[in-house]
């Protein structure tokens, strides 16, 4: 790895963005200026937060410091999994392969569907009546 100060990298999941600032360091991780253990209380969204760093064995290497915005707590959690990601490529072209291969790299393009009119939510209907 070349000198490296600051890399910054966006991950984005549902409705939520996470700007990922990915800084040399001894594994820290801190979302919206807290310890992301306190952030994230559910031991699945951790899991799903450590995972680029286990996957590449980089988590003692970088500190990581991030911004979370927008969707609930598992959708930034992925948000931020992609920024972590994203970031991991930027400062070692190597681990892309790794990355890529679980499928870190990849946006979930999954969204939440759009209401239409006449409808009660996306799909759902009213009840129909005969008479």
């Amino acid at each position: 790895m070349s000198e490296v100060t600051r890399i910054t990298a966006v991950g984005r999941r549902k409705e939520s963005t996470a700007r990922v600032h990915l800084l040399p360091g001894s594994g820290n991780i801190r979302v919206n200026g807290k310890p992301y253990e306190k952030y994230f209380l559910r031991e699945t969204d951790r899991i799903i937060i450590r995972q680029p760093l286990v996957a590449t064995e980089s988590a003692a290497k970088y500190d990581i410091v991030a911004n979370l915005r927008g969707g609930g707590l598992t959708g930034q959690a992925g948000a931020l999994r992609h920024g972590i990601s994203r970031a991991l490529v930027l400062a070692e072209e190597s681990l892309k392969d790794a990355l890529r291969k679980q499928g870190f790299l990849t946006r979930d393009p999954r969204m939440k569907e759009r209401k239409k009119y006449g409808l009660k939510g996306a799909r759902k209907r009213f009840q129909w009546t005969k008479r």
